[in-house]
């Protein structure tokens, strides 16, 4: 099983950063990708970034404004957020999954921590 433990949210102006972590233990692995969900009251949980083997990506409304990244141990992801944005605010999760190489899909696991809040308001 995987422990997911997300941390870093708060209330944030626009324009404001927030550094979002990830703290997972357990069976996971360098090889497996990790990614960052959100979720905003009567949405559904949308993949915002994902990373494997190095490479990220990133759905398009947060280019350019999110780093997603691992440290060198490889059971801690984080979310680096600048120019946030009020669409922004929502739960976000981590999780541990794959991506798939040909396709480029992200395929979250079975486990998931109990999120960390980001509210964008003035």
């Amino acid at each position: 099983q995987v422990h997911l433990v997300e941390s870093g949210g708060g209330l944030v102006q626009p324009g404001g950063s927030l550094r979002l972590s990830c703290a997972a233990s357990g069976s996971i692995f360098s090889t497996d990708a990790m990614g960052w969900y959100r979720q905003a009251p009567g949405k559904q949980r949308e993949l915002v970034a994902s990373i494997s083997r190095g490479t990220p990506n990133y759905v398009d409304s947060v280019k350019g404004r999110f780093t997603i990244s691992r440290d060198n141990a490889k059971n801690t992801a984080y979310l680096q957020m600048n120019s946030l944005k009020p669409e922004d605010t929502a739960v976000y999760y981590c999780n541990v999954g794959r991506r798939d190489y040909w396709t480029g899909s992200y395929y979250p696991g079975d486990y998931w921590g109990q999120g960390t809040q980001v509210t964008v308001s003035s």
